[in-house]
């Protein structure tokens, strides 16, 4: 009951007096194309971009964006490898565009309103119960993609996707509960990871001090509720008890913060610590602050998911087969580097083609908006490994 108390009056201190409006029009890059959903979901809108000569592109790059903000964001990462391939982009379900509060906004703005209210925009993520929507969404942004692509030129080329944080998670354990689909699989000749979120985060400083143990004792109760580790029987037994009274508490917990009522005024908004861990140019940081198309609140039944999400994951990281180029920062708090590094030695000897960057003494989460020169070597460093794969596979 300790814990459920804290919980609530964290939630409430950042929670409750968080408003948002958005008053320009969403960022687009690259034409747009409608993918039907069912029920009463918004399409999805795949960005694309084409080189001068799409029918000589060697490849076509999907990009995967992170968790609450938009492809939107992505227009320069876009162009960039836009010089040499065919890229597309989209917002996850519930964010950007996928996200029936901003798409209302945007639609508003485009017929001459002024700035329309958005605060409600993270109630989408109210079905949220795992990231399976969030992988459906992939799924058809990907299948629609190799469309495009064949209709550009010679049908077959080689798909690329560049995925970020919680994108990364969604991307990977869509490949590997896909893998036995060979068609599509075959289709994607690598993947690019970008600060994954194979980990949970731990907050830096005085706010470490009171949640990381919270945080450590959940994940752990996660890890081992009703999965038996290769321990001995006593610490097994332990394990399973502790599992079995914590996860069932906190999980009915953030289940009664998430309901309607309840989490008007009990869902956080972004922690302020995150700003600074993002990246280190000031331009992109005022931009983010600018930036109203980001979902500033994370319903808890989410973010509980999301935890569960890299629990299951872990349990089957080791199965993940696509070649892949991994870019993590050795400390950076909001995606640890301690997932990155369990996941490549679970999987580097899967593929000669593996490759792994970890940036020493580098804090950040967001690589793609870091600073010049470094953002730019970054690209450079991925449109290098994505030429390579395609040299190994003439």
């Amino acid at each position: 009951m300790v814990l459920i108390g804290m919980l609530v009056v964290l939630a409430m201190i950042s929670g409750c007096v968080h408003q948002q409006f958005v008053s320009e029009p969403y960022p687009r890059w690259g034409q747009e194309s409608n993918i039907p959903q069912s029920g009463d979901n918004p399409p999805i809108i795949l960005r694309t971009l084409f080189p001068s000569d799409p029918a000589k592109s060697p490849a076509c790059v999907l990009l995967v964006h992170g968790m609450n903000e938009h492809i939107g964001r992505y227009g320069e990462v876009a162009r960039y490898f836009a010089r040499n391939f065919i890229v597309a982009g989209f917002d996850h379900y519930a964010h950007g565009l996928s996200n029936p509060v901003l798409q209302q906004a945007d639609q508003a703005l485009a017929a001459g309103a002024n700035r329309q209210a958005v605060s409600d925009a993270y109630l989408a993520q109210s079905s949220l119960s795992n990231l399976e929507p969030m992988r459906e969404v992939l799924g058809r942004a990907l299948k629609q993609l190799i469309i495009l692509c064949d209709e550009q030129g010679e049908p077959g080329r080689p798909v690329f996707i560049v995925s970020h944080s919680l994108g990364a998670l969604v991307t990977a354990s869509y490949l590997v509960s896909q893998r036995d689909e060979d068609d599509l699989i075959k289709r994607v000749r690598g993947v690019v990871f970008l600060a994954p979120a194979f980990a949970v985060s731990e907050p830096p400083g005085w706010r470490g001090w009171m949640a990381n143990p919270l945080i450590k004792l959940s994940f752990h109760a996660e890890t081992h509720f009703l999965h038996p580790h290769d321990e001995p029987l006593p610490l097994l037994i332990f394990n399973q008890l502790l599992s079995l009274m914590i996860v069932p508490v906190l999980d009915g917990a953030f289940e009664v913060l998430s309901w309607p009522g309840l989490r008007n005024f009990l869902t956080p908004v972004a922690p302020e610590w995150v700003k600074d861990y993002l990246t280190d140019s000031e331009e992109e940081k005022a931009r983010l602050r600018a930036d109203s198309w980001i979902v500033r609140r994370s319903l808890l039944r989410f973010i509980k998911s999301i935890e569960a999400e890299v629990v299951g994951f872990r349990r089957m990281m080791g199965q993940f087969t696509p070649p892949y180029y991994l870019i993590y920062s050795e400390h950076d708090p909001i995606t640890p580097a301690w997932g990155s590094e369990d996941f490549s030695r679970a999987t580097l000897q899967h593929h000669s083609d593996n490759e792994v960057l970890a940036l020493p003494n580098l804090p950040y989460h967001q690589h793609l908006f870091l600073q010049e020169p470094a953002r730019t070597e970054i690209l450079k460093n991925i449109e290098l490994w994505m030429d390579r794969r395609l040299r190994a596979l003439e």
